[in-house]
This record gives C-alpha cells, structure tokens and sequence, in this order.
C-alpha cells in the first residue's frame, strides 16, 4: 500500500487461517506496547481496537512521512520502501517472533498481506467514511458478541474517547476535530452507539 502522507486509512489484518494473535491479557499488552513503538511517529492513530483474531486503526499518515526513494545500488534496499510500510512490517514480523516463542509455535501468525482503505478521497462532499470507520472499530467486539455494552472491551480506543481511560495511544484531539465528535463524554456514549447499516461498512474494507 502506498501511504499517502496527510490522509487517512482503515488498516486491518487478521490471523492466518483466521487463528488467535491473542492468547492472554499480556499479548494485547505488549502489541500495544509495539504500536506505540513502530507506529506514533509515522502517523496518528485516529481509533484503534484488538479483537482476538483480528485488529483494525484507524490512522492519518504524518506529513513528513514521505517515502525516500534511490537510485543508487550502495543504499540498502529496505531504503527505498516507505518508512511506514517498513515499520508496519518489522511490528507484525516482532511480534509473531514473541507469540511464536512463548506458544512453541512456527510459521505465519497473520494473513500475509494488511489491508488498507483509503477513506478520505472525496473531502469536496464532506466524506463520512472516517467518522463511519472509526464508529466500527469500536463496536467491532459488540458486533461479534464479545461483550454486551462497549465499555466491557478494554482492549480498544473507546475508553479512551469516553473518559475511562487516560490512554496517549490514540491522538484524541485531532480524532475530535478531524471527525468532529462530540466532547461531551455522556453524548460521546450515546453517539457511539448509533447502529451503522451493513452497506456503509463493506465501504471500509
């Protein structure tokens, strides 16, 4: 995927052949931990969530995350792919090194490619996608009855924007004003629970 730098993308992955990433508190903890790492200086994370088999960002590339190209055959060859591409690779590779280690496992832990969306291409109609994304990866546990109010799921930004939580992962200030959502953490709440129809969904992955 060729990030473009000041947009904003829908990242996703799962499990190969749909398997757990996940297996306790402590591997969500430490993907985390390698978000923070191999992310926050390539882009701001807008909205994020783990779900056990899966994960979804939503993200805005920085604008200085340009891609270098070369021409030249001394520059190493990982020079010349953009830095988050790069960087989204050696967290995914990183941490299937770790689970791998810790479950004896071997081989593919996720699907070999991440997709990505595209989700504001079309700002001169005020494009919903985004504010539409970032409201589907929060009810993505609820969506597959993992929990029963979103509040339960703790492994995701919600807490963040309600007030719950004090986390610095997510950038919620420029979510608020990029996405324009409400300030007011009991409207915040409701807003959220709004139901989004399947049709505006499939135009997110």
């Amino acid at each position: 995927m060729n990030y473009e730098p000041g947009e904003i993308y829908h990242i996703y992955n799962q499990g190969n052949n749909q398997q757990k990433l996940f297996f306790n508190r402590d591997n969500y903890l430490f993907f985390i931990n390698k978000m923070r790492v191999y992310l926050t200086d390539h882009c701001d994370i807008l909205a994020w969530c783990l779900m056990p088999n899966h994960f979804h960002w939503l993200v805005k590339v920085k604008d200085h995350d340009i891609k270098h190209n070369t021409d030249s055959m001394d520059t190493p060859l990982y020079d010349s792919v953009p830095p988050l591409n790069r960087s989204l690779s050696v967290l995914l590779s990183s941490y299937t090194k770790a689970i791998n280690k810790s479950q004896s496992r071997s081989g593919s832990l996720f699907r070999s490619k991440t997709k990505a969306k595209k989700l504001n291409s079309d700002k001169s109609k005020h494009d919903k996608h985004p504010l539409i994304c970032f409201l589907y990866i929060h009810q993505n546990p609820l969506r597959a009855g993992l929990v029963s109010q979103l509040n339960d799921w703790e492994f995701s930004s919600y807490h963040d924007f309600a007030g719950l939580r004090n986390g610095t992962l997510c950038n919620t200030n420029l979510a608020i004003e990029l996405l324009n959502l409400p300030q007011n953490k009991r409207e915040f709440v409701s807003f959220s629970e709004q139901t989004i129809p399947d049709e505006f969904v499939k135009k997110l992955l």
